[in-house]
């Protein structure tokens, strides 16, 4: 499983809207044959798994795969049809599928025609794999990742708004590994504003790609010369606004091929919620959250967050008057913050990275 697993990663950030899969096919204790999902619309693991034995196995063999075989027709033929066409006795699953409309099916098919099924081997990694995948078809929503870089003292920036760079290049080279593997990045106006980012991937090898940039923009006032609005990409750039804003104005950014996504507004601010709503409708799974902290104040303050990726430099400001990584009243007591659990820290030089995911029981 360790194995398959290890061949599942190699998908990450290329299967959307479908999960992460890896399957391995076992003979006498050594695998013949692997398989992950590439892409959406091309086989599943366990098919390219199959397919590299031309279709058939032996009665002896054992499959392997991260996730429940599928059971229906989808852009695919149902995985559990050429299992059984292959002859193969036993499988083994990581996890079985969180789509609650599906789980269970495909190994009940499978026990039902005469296979020998196990479920739930290394399942905590496997779920792990795919956490994008299962807040998605269990939510309708994307998973939410908010990205920050601080100094040792907690600062993002100076009081001028300067932040380039709190961290160190090796730092901003995981962001950028991040952004190659999500669906798309969102950052408010007022980073857009400061720092005229660009929101693409840009690793040293080149072989990223660019997520789609998403601009918290309620009363348009991203600059039409912006960066991000004159990117030679083919990811999309998406200004979401409120439903003041003059078509004339929509029109103009439109016409630089910029989308506009006109949303609900609360307090005067785009409700994120809602926005959270509308881009799962349109399958976006997930969504790295690089600024401000406004927008990092109010999905704190309304749970709205899944995952967190905090960078420590080793700066220290030394005063005051930062802006901080949120905005807004925070609780009045420290039993009152936000816990992180399952947390992991790494270094990236003299930076540090603190992992983890809030504790909301």
């Amino acid at each position: 499983m360790r194995e398959a697993l290890r061949q599942a990663r190699k998908g990450l950030g290329r299967t959307s809207p479908n999960p992460a899969v890896g399957a391995v096919i076992v003979r006498n204790g050594l695998v013949v044959a692997a398989g992950y999902h590439r892409r959406a619309s091309l086989p599943h693991a366990e098919v390219e798994a199959l397919n590299r034995l031309g279709g058939k196995a032996l009665a002896e063999d054992t499959l392997y795969v991260t996730l429940e075989p599928c059971n229906h027709h989808g852009r695919t033929p149902p995985c559990t049809e050429a299992i059984l066409k292959s002859g193969i006795k036993r499988v083994v699953v990581g996890m079985k599928d969180p789509n609650p409309h599906v789980s269970g099916g495909g190994c009940r098919f499978l026990s039902q025609n005469g296979v020998s099924v196990i479920t739930g081997v290394l399942e905590a990694e496997c779920r792990r794999l795919n956490e994008i995948f299962i807040k998605f078809v269990t939510s309708g929503r994307p998973f939410v990742i908010m990205k920050s870089a601080m100094t040792l003292d907690g600062w993002t920036a100076t009081a001028t708004g300067h932040s380039k760079w709190v961290t160190n290049d090796k730092s901003r080279q995981f962001v950028h590994r991040l952004r190659d593997r999500v669906d798309a990045v969102l950052v408010g106006i007022g980073t857009v504003l400061a720092d005229d980012p660009q929101l693409t991937t840009r690793l040293k090898r080149g072989a990223g790609k660019d997520p789609m940039r998403i601009i918290v923009d309620t009363r348009l006032r991203t600059p039409i010369n912006a960066r991000v609005l004159s990117l030679d990409s083919v990811a999309e750039t998406m200004l979401a606004v409120g439903p003041e804003v003059p078509q004339d104005d929509l029109n103009r950014c439109q016409r630089k091929g910029v989308s506009t996504l006109t949303c609900p507004t609360r307090d005067g601010r785009i409700d994120l919620a809602a926005l959270l709503d509308i881009l799962g409708e349109r399958s976006v799974t997930s969504l790295l959250v690089e600024g401000g902290a406004s927008i990092a104040g109010s999905l704190l303050r309304e749970g709205l967050i899944d995952k967190f990726y905090l960078f420590k430099s080793s700066k220290i400001l030394g005063g005051d008057d930062g802006i901080p990584m949120a905005k807004g009243p925070g609780p009045e007591r420290m039993d009152q913050c936000l816990f992180l659990k399952d947390t992991r820290i790494r270094r990236f030089g003299d930076d540090f990275l603190v992992e983890g995911y809030p504790d909301l029981e």
